[in-house]
């Protein structure tokens, strides 16, 4: 995915990023590595304390540290007040996307009817349909398909066998990870007489803003009536499933194994842990933190760090009734203690 800059001095490196140096500025690095991995020609950073003891003797030719962690490094430093922001400015600069190679593969299939400029480059198996329009720089993969009148916007990318449906719109610097599929139908169905499924249209679309990324094998679901909206710079992780009608908020991130079920509303800058579930029709404001393996079952109207385990199954009815109970502990338990402490004074002698 990436072509990597030969090399390039820490000084510059420095200077680009805001970042105090200590050290020789005309050092070279060519790559990132891992504290204990790192050699000569590499820059590692420091971000997790778990990971302090490596400092000492690590082999990189610079560190990027907290102004905290500074005096320790062994080798030269950066200094940054976040680490871990600066390293990922570094490595997308000694890592760049990989320059694309326009045209359109003999073995693609693209409808005469499609808009597709000469920058773009279209891979082998891929299948574009009437009335799709591509912006400038796009790049779709070996085996990708967009199905007709979808609108992708410039220089995204569908990496490699990204399925993408029927009237898709799609933003700029997009990238979808292989087997992402967006535009599906979202589950809509209704229970006949006789107990039977019949299939509801799905007649809606998938909106995507710009920046957005979409993990390997993670799903969109297309809408019921109205679009499945994921707004500017939503960041979706491997094997999440996003149902129809949901709307994310902007910078929202979703990691592995994540699933958001129908008509969801999420806030901006929320981050849902992995394997999270979301329940459906609920809405969670702006700024809301998810840990992992949560289950949502109600509308988060506050901003803050949300919590729920897995419990046992039991019937829905008596799952229910724990359920209120367990909210009730804490309570529970500060009134026990109060009857604890009068059952003990009334015992006691000469009382």
């Amino acid at each position: 995915m990436s072509d990597s800059v030969s090399t390039i001095s820490i000084g510059e490196l420095a200077e680009r990023f805001g970042c105090e140096l200590r050290g020789d500025a005309d050092v070279q690095v060519s790559g990132v590595a891992t504290l204990s991995d790192a050699g000569s020609a590499s820059i590692a950073f420091l971000a997790n304390p778990l990971y302090a003891s490596q400092l000492a003797t690590t082999a990189a030719a610079a560190v990027i540290v907290h102004p905290d962690a500074a005096e320790h490094c062994p080798v030269a430093a950066l200094i940054a007040k976040d680490p871990y922001l600066v390293y990922a400015q570094i490595a997308a600069e000694l890592y760049p996307l990989a320059t694309l190679t326009p045209g359109i593969h003999a073995n693609a299939t693209v409808d005469p009817a499609a808009t597709v400029p000469d920058s773009c480059e279209v891979g082998p198996g891929a299948v574009i349909e009437a009335g799709v329009t591509l912006g400038e720089g796009v790049l779709v993969g070996p085996n990708s398909f967009i199905g007709r009148d979808t609108a992708v916007g410039s220089y995204s990318r569908l990496v490699v066998n990204v399925s993408v449906y029927h009237g898709v719109t799609i933003g700029e610097r997009c990238l979808f990870h292989a087997g992402a599929v967006i535009g599906a139908d979202g589950f809509g169905i209704a229970k006949q007489p006789d107990s039977s499924w019949l299939k509801v249209p799905q007649v809606g679309g998938v909106t995507i803003g710009n920046d957005v990324e979409i993990g390997a094998n993670s799903a969109v679901d297309r809408g019921a009536i109205e679009d499945t909206v994921l707004a500017n710079g939503v960041k979706v992780d491997n094997l999440i499933q996003i149902a129809h009608n949901v709307r994310i908020g902007e910078h929202t991130a979703l990691a592995g194994q994540s699933g958001v079920a129908g008509s969801t509303t999420i806030g901006a800058r929320c981050l849902i842990g992995g394997k999270a579930t979301i329940n459906g029709h609920i809405t969670i404001c702006d700024d809301v933190a998810v840990t992992g393996a949560a289950g949502i079952t109600h509308s988060i109207k506050k901003p803050g760090i949300y919590s729920g385990g897995i419990v046992p199954m039991d019937d829905a009815a008596s799952h229910r009734k724990n359920s209120v109970r367990f909210k009730q502990l804490d309570k529970m338990a500060r009134t026990i203690k109060k009857l604890e402490r009068a059952v003990f004074s009334a015992d006691k002698p000469g009382d």
